[in-house]
């Protein structure tokens, strides 16, 4: 009973962010469940793909006090639960695409399953999150500011400031949850240091919009030592215990 329109519209916007980001992997034909997931999805935006304020609004019914996206926080969550911060190559070892593509199922329905055992199944639905943000967690606006700031620690943390109190809010999580990462007593483990941490997570908060590939590959170097320095110098303590 939705006009064409509605359709067309959904259509446009999906393959806008496939011609970004590839077609979904897997090894597996899309089950019964994801295609109705799909066609719900038309009518009920996906927590993935979506801008956070849509994200918000969606779970406002749900967890109306919440300042922060309940995928975002538990996902994390399940990362260290599953002891994650152990993990050797945690973030950088991607975890089986069909169990991650299940797990995002779950996730829209607002269900974490208590099944999970690789904590690289939700490290990698979390970075996926990030990354098919209808707009980065660091807003456009403030890309230049960002890769201007790589090498000085003050004003990195002044862009924080800066952003929309949404997003200002969301990187901060992030931050304060790559920092455990970062603690020593974790990294002799995971083999995943502060500037493995920035190189693997960067690029799923900072989106250059340029297509000269000497412009992206510099800015990626940029991007790396603007997050970098993010873990390294971020006050994030006023996180904690925040949801």
């Amino acid at each position: 009973g939705l006009p064409i329109s509605t359709y067309a519209k959904y259509c446009y916007r999906k393959l806008q962010k496939v011609a970004i980001t590839g077609g979904k992997k897997g090894l597996r034909k899309p089950t019964v469940e994801e295609i109705m997931h799909a066609r719900n999805a038309i009518v009920t935006p996906s927590l993935f793909g979506s801008s956070l304020e849509e994200i918000m609004l969606r779970q406002q019914d749900m967890y109306p006090g919440n300042k922060l996206p309940w995928v975002q926080t538990q996902l994390s969550q399940q990362v260290l639960a599953l002891g994650g911060e152990q993990t050797e190559g945690i973030f950088r070892i991607p975890g089986d695409i069909d169990e991650v593509n299940a797990l995002k199922l779950q996730v829209d329905q607002w269900r974490i399953p208590s099944s999970l055992s690789d904590p690289n199944i939700p490290a990698s639905l979390l970075k996926l999150w990030y990354r098919e943000l209808e707009e980065p967690v660091i807003p456009q606006q403030f890309y230049k500011e960002c890769i201007s700031n790589y090498e000085n620690p003050d004003a990195a943390v002044a862009v924080v400031q800066l952003l929309p109190e949404l997003n200002r809010l969301v990187l901060c999580y992030l931050i304060h949850f790559l920092q455990i990462f970062a603690q020593p007593s974790n990294v002799g483990r995971t083999k995943m240091d502060v500037n493995n941490l920035a190189m693997v997570m960067a690029p799923n908060c900072l989106r250059c919009q340029s297509d000269d590939p000497r412009v992206i590959f510099e800015n990626t170097r940029k991007e790396m030592s603007f997050l970098r320095m993010l873990i390294v110098h971020l006050d994030t303590s006023f996180i904690k215990g925040l949801v």
